[in-house]
């Protein structure tokens, strides 16, 4: 095969068999790559009901399908399970250097089952693959395991847990070498009950595209697509941290488990402008012309020496404003994250609930041993290192925080979670958009990664429409360019009036992201709204040498969607789970509350836009039929 590595890696470490299965050319076009091959292989192999944490479950690591070519960004691999935060489906992107080597070594996807004995980690060199003993390492921070493995085993790349997926935390990630992870859903704790540590590779082989020269033309056209976005030349220069500003201006922001809306000197204290103090060069991707991440150092203060990738918009909300860290304090709250190896945003929405109740005398002093409160970096460090110990109070606080509310009297109103995922960065009561309609409709629960629209206007917080449509704000020449069918484009977009249907946006988006992650394109905001299914359908030709249609790609990102919409129907998804935390339709933040029947009526609209039925939110039978789902 063309462009695709050609085989699936499956190791059972339970029995130790490793097997190598072929894949045809025609399952890779109806399911592309990355996320779209997971969540084919866990809809079909995945028992209804099994324990997120036991040996039933079920990782796959499935590269996409651009990953290997010099297509702009094509760096991205997902990593998917049934999620032990949500019971649902659980899934991450990352991006960095991993998956272009085990596309290299001969693998578009790689599939764990089972458990070891004891800890063990993978090693995986192009056809030479060996579970090997992990005693040297288990029980060490994903940093110190990581040296030990690059020492041992030189040019590998490595998918790795710390303490928080050995000790099984709910919201443990799995970490991207030193400077990326696979975060959301808990995905470092299914590693961590599989006794498995740690997945090494490199490979040799590379990857033979169908049309070199055509590859090159189409990268070099979708490089220019990606530099003629509006948000290109800040990006480059801020990447997320443009962001800070404007939503603590519209009191948008996660402040103090989403009490406060924004908090005081957020602009001075969080502004894009303290990259310039911190950092003075960029990181990026493989692939990628954006570098929009930050090298960061510290240079006095209590946290002098810290030095690592850092400054990104949703970690940074989630230390800094949720639990309401100085700059400082959160920069150091990451570093601990990724050496602990758990979710950033579970984490930080763990501890903001805790010092809530606590707040709220629901918790005491004689419960968690010393006194916390928002800004006490050294009380929520404490409490983040019980965490992940699993000691005392922070037991209980391991489990998450949808499941930790059950143990307290009066805790479930402060319990800030979507269907059992802790919510991000955004607060909806301050912005209503696309991206927050998203965390409702979004397939692994309380996120902000899977639905965006590509046009989304930061310069405008107004709604005359309240919650159907959000304002559009660009200039005709950027509709014109969008890469939307024209009919779809006439339902989303009204010039007239200057707004965009949030509900139709929303599918379109859901879908084209999902395409991206299935592809192993990066969603960052200037590929999002410079790049579609027609340049990417071109990318796809020249790589793999399939013809396929920008309309067939879309089909092929919504048949993903709605397996891992069917995924999560089976393991008891309803239409009752649908809902924002209760205080957010309770109680005001910036004198805004939402409206639990507007919304009701904006969700309708999409599952009709998807073909599921409006009262239900299940897929249709035709809808089915149509995507060719059995």
């Amino acid at each position: 095969m063309f462009g695709y590595a050609g085989n699936i890696l499956e190791v059972n470490l339970s029995n130790q068999e490793i097997l190598v299965k072929a894949i045809t050319g025609d399952w890779a076009r109806k399911h592309l790559g990355g996320i779209g091959f997971n969540a084919k292989i866990l809809f079909d192999e995945l028992a209804p009901g099994v324990d997120p944490l036991g040996e039933e479950n079920i990782l796959v690591f499935g590269v996409g399908t651009l990953v290997g070519s010099p297509y702009p960004t094509a760096s991205r691999t997902e990593a998917s399970a049934k999620s032990p935060m949500t019971g649902k489906y659980g899934t991450s992107n990352s991006g960095m250097f991993f998956g272009s080597q085990l596309k290299a070594a001969g693998y578009d996807a790689l599939v764990l089952k089972g458990k070891a004995e004891k800890p063990v980690y993978l090693l995986v060199e192009d056809e030479t693959v060996k579970i090997c003993d992990a005693a040297g390492i288990w029980g060490k921070d994903a940093w110190d395991s990581l040296d030990i493995l690059k020492a041992r085993h030189y040019g590998v790349e490595v998918a790795l847990i710390g303490q928080g997926g050995e000790n099984l935390l709910r919201f443990a990630s799995i970490e991207n070498g030193r400077y990326d992870g696979w975060g959301r859903t808990g995905l470092g704790g299914v590693m961590g009950s599989k006794n498995l540590k740690a997945v090494a590779v490199k490979g040799s082989r590379g990857i033979r595209p169908a049309d070199p020269k055509k590859m090159l033309e189409v990268s070099l056209k979708g490089q220019n697509l990606i530099k003629s976005a509006s948000s290109y030349g800040a990006f480059c220069e801020y990447g997320t941290m443009n962001a800070t500003i404007p939503y603590g201006r519209f009191k948008a922001l996660a402040a103090h488990n989403f009490t406060q809306g924004t908090l005081p000197h957020w602009e001075e204290g969080f502004g894009k402008q303290v990259v310039d103090v911190y950092s003075d060069r960029h990181m990026a991707c493989q692939s990628c012309i954006i570098a929009c991440a930050h090298w960061v150092e510290i240079n006095e203060g209590k946290y002098k020496g810290l030095k690592m990738k850092d400054m990104e918009i949703t970690p940074l909300v989630s230390f800094g404003g949720n639990c309401g860290l100085d700059l400082h304090s959160a920069m150091k709250a990451c570093e601990l994250a990724q050496r602990y190896g758990v979710d950033m945003v579970s984490s930080a929405g763990v501890m903001a609930f805790a010092i809530e109740l606590f707040q709220q005398g629901i918790i005491s002093r004689e419960d968690l041993g010393y006194d916390i409160s928002f800004g006490d970096d050294e009380a929520i460090f404490h409490l983040l290192q019980d965490i992940v110990e699993r000691r005392g109070l922070g037991t209980i606080l391991a489990e998450g925080t949808a499941r930790a509310a059950a143990y307290f009297n009066d805790a479930e109103k402060y319990a800030v979670h979507i269907k059992g995922l802790d919510m991000p960065m955004i607060d909806p009561r301050g912005r209503w958009s696309t991206w927050t309609l998203g965390m409702l409709t979004n397939i692994r629960g309380g996120d902000h990664l899977r639905c965006r629209n590509p046009l989304e206007n930061l310069r405008y917080n107004e709604n005359k429409f309240a919650f159907s449509k959000e304002r559009f704000g660009f200039k005709p020449r950027v509709y014109e360019n969008l890469d939307m069918p024209e009919g779809l484009k006439e339902k989303v977009f009204d010039l007239e009036s200057d707004t965009v249907d949030i509900a139709e946006m929303s599918r379109w988006a859901e879908d084209l992201i999902n395409l991206f992650n299935s592809l192993g394109v990066c969603i960052r905001p200037p590929v999002l709204e410079s790049t579609g299914p027609s340049i990417l359908a071109e990318a796809y030709e020249a790589h793999t040498g399939m013809d396929i249609t920008p309309g067939e790609l879309m089909e092929a990102a919504e048949r993903a969607w709605n397996l891992m919409k069917l995924f999560n129907i089976r393991e008891g998804e309803d239409i009752a789970d649908f809902k924002f935390p209760r205080r957010f339709y309770d109680e005001a933040v910036g004198e805004k509350k939402l409206d639990e029947n507007q919304i009701a009526e904006v969700l309708k609209k999409y599952f009709a836009a998807r073909g599921w039925d409006p009262a239900t939110g299940r897929p249709t039978a035709e809808t089915l039929q149509r995507l060719e789902i059995n």
